[in-house]
């Protein structure tokens, strides 16, 4: 039983983590070809650092993940306390299931209809073109907000009303106990739907391809309209930094959580 259960584990390593390897590898493959490894080389790495699109398209990416999660994280987390605080159960099932459905849509749904509603306003406001960045961080900030609120909620949820009461007791506003007392304790909260929402934006191609633009062009969009022709090897090469960049993160993620828990454990032994 345990060597089917190991076997089982090995496999969906394996068909998860050797494609990746793959890549990497073929990365450095300096006749830049999938069929055979001719030998170790970094011209696809200079390619790309050379190729003022794809960085671009790349700084694009960062910048629209990185502002539709700030956003999303801030909007979000109040909303959580709104529903949090919500008396009517009623009331508050409905926002939740409204709130829930651009998480349970197709993607090719919602950005069909993101799509249709910037056209509808650009119309109304006499605009012959209103898609761009703005419009993609509208798209974005939507389909993220869900995604924080399932963060955040259950830790309101966790939280003990009598160390917020106690501080309204000893003189804090609603206000002042919220952040004094309320937000160091949903930062977790905070922190996993931020990294979800800057992940689901990187890497949403779906959405974007209906409310993008010309002129304001993400990485998935660029490596979709090479698809046309022949993707560029410096796109391996792009891949393999965003993996090993990721990995690094996880990383020191890990081992700082693991060195506070340590400190706290020997802080508690003392």
């Amino acid at each position: 039983m345990k060597f089917l259960q190991r076997s089982y584990i090995f496999l969906i390593f394996l068909l998860l983590y050797v494609p990746i390897l793959v890549l990497i590898v073929f990365s450095f493959n300096e006749a830049g070809s999938l069929a055979e490894f001719s030998g170790f080389s970094t011209v696809w790495y200079e390619e790309l650092f050379n190729d003022d699109e794809a960085l671009t398209s790349l700084c694009n990416s960062l910048l629209l993940a990185v502002s539709s999660s700030v956003i999303a994280t801030i909007i979000g987390t109040f909303a959580s306390l709104g529903l949090h605080r919500m008396r009517s159960k009623w009331l508050k099932g409905a926002i939740n299931t409204v709130t829930n459905i651009p998480m349970m849509n197709p993607d090719i749904v919602t950005g069909v209809s993101m799509m249709l509603l910037f056209v509808a306003l650009a119309g109304f406001l006499g605009s012959q073109n209103l898609f761009g960045f703005g419009t993609m961080l509208i798209a974005h900030v939507t389909f993220n907000l869900p995604y924080v609120i399932l963060s955040v909620l259950p830790r309101f949820k966790q939280l003990d009303t009598s160390m917020s009461e106690a501080a309204q007791d000893l003189g804090c506003t609603p206000s002042q106990a919220f952040f004094k007392v309320e937000l160091p304790e949903i930062v977790p909260g905070i922190v996993s739907g931020l990294m979800l929402s800057f992940t689901m934006s990187l890497d949403d191609f779906v959405i974007s391809h209906f409310v993008s633009s010309p002129d304001f062009q993400t990485l998935p969009l660029y490596v979709y309209n090479q698809t046309a022709h022949n993707v560029k090897f410096s796109m391996y090469a792009l891949s393999a930094l965003i993996v090993v960049v990721i990995l690094v993160i996880l990383l020191i993620v890990n081992f700082a959580g693991s060195f506070n828990r340590k400190t706290i454990a020997k802080g508690g032994a003392k």
